[in-house]
């Protein structure tokens, strides 16, 4: 655990909590790379959102979902109960640092890995139950005109059969 600083401030001890957190998980030395990701507090001492930390840690959550990815087979990259931890791991991780960081989420940054991973893991994925499209404009105007002219000439043939004569 952190040590716990008797502060007039609560800056000065979340920063020291901060700094703990991120030598804990690696972020600091730069020259281990670390796979233990995502982190789990604000990099940012100033409470300022600055789109280069937010372009670090985004590029860091990816690179923990990739890492996360190479555990799953190619056969098992539609199975959701397989994905769903990675997947999750990966928007969870880019919108909680967007939120510390004082971005709103969606943003372009998240929207970007967001798209990344569907393109490069889950783009031959299909749905169970196809997916209806609208006939060729040709085709419903068929469908649309032949009951419409079909109608007149049924009301001429019940009002030519109750016209035969016959009393009922």
């Amino acid at each position: 655990m952190a040590p716990r600083a008797h502060m007039s401030s609560g800056r000065l001890s979340q920063g020291l909590l901060l700094l703990w957190v991120l030598l804990g998980t690696g972020l600091c030395h730069m020259d281990a790379v670390t796979t233990s990701f995502p982190p789990t507090a604000m990099s940012n001492r100033t409470a300022q959102p600055m789109k280069g930390n937010y372009t670090y840690i985004t590029q860091k959550c990816w690179d923990y979902f990739v890492d996360l990815m190479r555990n799953v087979t190619t056969a098992e990259l539609c199975e959701w109960q397989v994905i769903f931890r990675p997947y999750s791991e990966l928007r969870g991780c880019l919108e909680s640092w967007a939120d510390h960081l004082n971005y709103s989420f969606p943003n372009a940054l998240a929207e970007h890995y967001i798209f990344q991973s569907h393109h490069r893991y889950f783009h031959n994925c299909t749905l169970e139950h196809p997916v209806y499209f609208d006939p060729p404009e040709d085709v419903l105007l068929a469908m649309i005109i032949a009951p419409i002219c079909l109608i007149p000439f049924l009301v001429t043939l019940v009002i030519w059969r109750s016209k035969d004569g016959k009393a009922q």
